[in-house]
């Protein structure tokens, strides 16, 4: 098991991206995607890396809520 810090944002539809609610947490899991799939509330709809090289994971539903899981080691 990996520890990771993880950023998480939750978007509504109503607030957008500039309203999110968002917190740290530390995690331990067998890998991100191990994380969302245990924990997460909606189906995984995009996986990438951004820049800094933190493996970055969007879920959401079909009515606008998003939630943004950044994990970094």
């Amino acid at each position: 098991m990996k520890e990771y810090e993880v950023f998480v944002e939750t978007i509504n539809p109503c607030g957008g991206s500039r309203h999110a609610q968002s917190e740290f947490i530390d995690v331990e899991a067998e890998s991100p995607e191990a994380y969302v799939k245990e924990h997460g509330r909606f189906p995984v709809m995009d996986t990438f890396e951004n820049p800094q090289g933190d493996v970055v994971i969007v879920t959401g539903d079909s009515n606008g809520y998003i939630i943004r899981y950044t994990f970094s080691e």
